[in-house]
């Protein structure tokens, strides 16, 4: 069984037998966030990008717990130029298996800028086989059609941005699922900011009368298990 805590915005716990795996820990000025970022654990941390809302509490984390974090080899760098010894570097397009299960990194359309201006290479998602199971997070993206691709491996649960203004809105956050064909949706990244302001019941009844998904709409700190 795995289970997942949506921590609000696009940070989610991901439990299994062998570890906890933490994605884009922005917890700390998160006006949405239910868990403070010295309370949360984490055997690995990964990083889809360089902006501040999703490096988040990276740092601080990693050090407290000895996390190792995944993440593309830039920030990978720049994360051991922050005091880091336990990184993983890996890009876009390559998997590896790591002790609890591969993970694949994606294409992303969006920015990666570091919180200092340094570069932070491209932006990604993490396409996760855990257990059996396949999860998708495309973390920040606007809409592909390579989407149609990832949903060939068979998608277990797709976790995608709905909030529009630097993601994906409500409408092509539909269209991606249509893409990727998943068995369950979460939808996240939305109402941290006012400018990200969504309906999340509102998009999970479109989605669930014009596609086969189940859309599973968590409050933060919330879990589900697959």
């Amino acid at each position: 069984m795995i289970k997942l805590t949506w921590h609000s915005h696009a940070c989610i716990l991901v439990e299994t037998a062998g570890a906890r795996i933490l994605v884009d820990p922005f917890l700390t000025g998160n006006p949405l966030a239910t868990v403070k970022a010295q309370e949360v654990g984490a055997d690995y941390v990964l990083v889809s990008h360089g902006h501040g809302d999703h490096l988040g509490d990276t740092v601080s984390i990693a050090k407290r717990t000895g996390a190792t974090v995944i993440s593309n080899f830039e920030i990978a760098t720049w994360l051991q130029n922050q005091g880091l010894e336990n990184v993983h570097p890996q890009h876009i397009g390559g998997g590896f298996d790591h002790p609890w299960g591969r993970v694949k990194l994606t294409i992303a359309h969006h920015g990666s800028a570091l919180p200092d201006g340094s570069y932070g290479g491209n932006p990604c998602g993490f396409l996760f086989y855990l257990e059996g199971k396949k999860i998708y997070h495309a973390c920040d993206t606007g809409l592909f059609y390579d989407m149609k691709l990832i949903g060939e491996e068979g998608i277990d649960l797709a976790i995608l941005p709905i909030g529009d203004n630097f993601t994906m809105g409500p409408d092509d956050a539909l269209r991606a699922v249509r893409l990727i064909g998943p068995r369950k949706v979460l939808p996240i990244h939305y109402n941290t900011f006012d400018v990200i302001a969504q309906d999340p019941q509102a998009w999970k009844t479109r989605v669930e009368e014009n596609t086969a998904a189940e859309v599973v709409v968590l409050e933060p700190g919330q879990s589900l298990e697959i």
